[in-house]
């Protein structure tokens, strides 16, 4: 008894833990550990075994108070004793405290005595399925019709989904169509019962003499199909867009699953996006910053004349409203397009050229360049 381990520690759970903390602890722990998960392993046995003996203290107001205040010796007469009775000791013996033992069961082998048919005569709509869609910028932002070729499962041709060559299916006569069995296993002298696929009909509930040799007796097959995706305006870069039923088919009449296409958006030579609006940036001459001009922005919609400011300095951020990407659930609005002018400072000049902006820059004054002023003020006092 003197290695016994702490109840709270044995299902990992604050001594503090509510009823229902410690109920979710043992049931994560039961199944863990149970005997069926670990054939043979005699450690998972006993540990088992510990949580369950944890478990019937913990779950019990009275014995919880009683091992709170002192210990094993307050729910184990044996441990006060020091005999070696060990098991359940003074708490009734056997498994007979545990009310979840059958919801435990249940999570383990899928409950007894359900009434879920597990044949594949069963209607369940089928799986979705994922596609990459690579759109240009020009595609996403205005949406656009995209034709994809995508692999699914369908019901085979050659049998009519069925598996069968001659249409010959019988029903098992083990599970009687219902594709399950019912197994008993003895634990610890108990009888439990579960159930599991019929080992006779592979859990189909049914038995076909003469397979299908296109599907090899499945009813299904992969092929791939062209399907055409309509693309909305305004989607952005890894949203995906549904096209219903285009998955794979379900089973026993109910609908097939979707096809979700993925969307890649290309970059952009010129633009770049952040949610509905655009960006670009659009090089200036020195001229036309220092004295104004009449420039052309790309947008979306074209090119757009825009009359910049004199003096606008690189760097400097224009918009244009309404000249961005439609929104998804309202096309009619519009993000902006923005745009940076930058400076671009001339190369490869010529001799005359270089004079030129020497004798300019000799009758610039100050105060027009604020910036270059204010630094070099900066300057003279930082080296006084």
């Amino acid at each position: 008894m003197a290695d016994k381990r702490d109840y709270y520690e044995v299902l990992g759970v604050q001594k503090g833990a509510s009823a229902d903390e410690i109920k979710k602890a043992y049931r994560k722990m039961a199944m863990k550990y149970h005997p069926d998960r670990n054939p043979g392993d005699k450690d998972a046995e006993e540990k088992f075994k510990e949580v369950g003996e944890a478990y019937e203290v913990l779950s019990d107001d009275e014995k919880r108070s009683r091992y709170d205040q002192y210990g094993f010796a307050g729910v184990d007469p044996n441990f006060a004793a020091g005999g070696g009775g060990g098991g359940f000791g003074g708490f009734g013996g056997g498994f007979g405290g545990f009310g979840d033992f059958g919801d435990i069961f249940s999570d383990l082998f899928g409950g007894g005595g359900s009434t879920r048919r597990g044949g594949q005569s069963s209607a369940r709509r089928g799986e979705n399925i994922m596609a990459r869609l690579d759109l240009t910028f020009e595609e996403a932002a205005f949406g656009c019709d995209k034709e994809l070729s995508v692999p699914r499962i369908e019901n085979c041709a050659a049998c009519n989904g069925t598996g069968s060559a001659d249409g010959n299916i019988e029903t098992c006569p083990k599970c009687h169509g219902s594709g399950q069995e019912q197994v008993i296993q003895n634990f610890m002298g108990m009888q439990m019962r579960s159930t599991a696929p019929c080992s006779q009909c592979g859990g189909k509930g049914k038995i076909i003499k003469t397979p299908c040799t296109t599907c090899k007796g499945k009813g299904k097959v992969r092929r791939t199909n062209k399907v055409l995706v309509k693309v909305p305006a305004g989607v952005n870069d890894g949203q995906s867009v549904r096209v219903r039923g285009a998955g794979n088919v379900g089973t026993g009449g109910a609908p097939a699953g979707d096809l979700l296409a993925e969307i890649h958006i290309k970059p952009h030579k010129l633009f770049k996006r952040r949610d509905f609006d655009v960006y670009c940036e659009v090089p200036i001459s020195f001229a036309q910053a220092a004295l104004g001009a009449e420039i052309e922005v790309p947008t979306l919609d074209g090119k757009v004349t825009y009359t910049i400011p004199e003096g606008t300095q690189t760097g400097r951020e224009f918009v244009l409203r309404g000249k961005g990407i439609p929104q998804v659930n309202n096309p009619k609005l519009r993000g902006d397009h923005h745009f940076n002018v930058v400076v671009e400072t001339p190369t490869r000049l010529t001799n005359e050229q270089k004079e030129l902006l020497r004798q300019f820059d000799g009758t610039v004054s100050k105060n027009v360049t604020p910036k270059r002023k204010g630094f070099q003020d900066i300057l003279n006092d930082f080296f006084k």
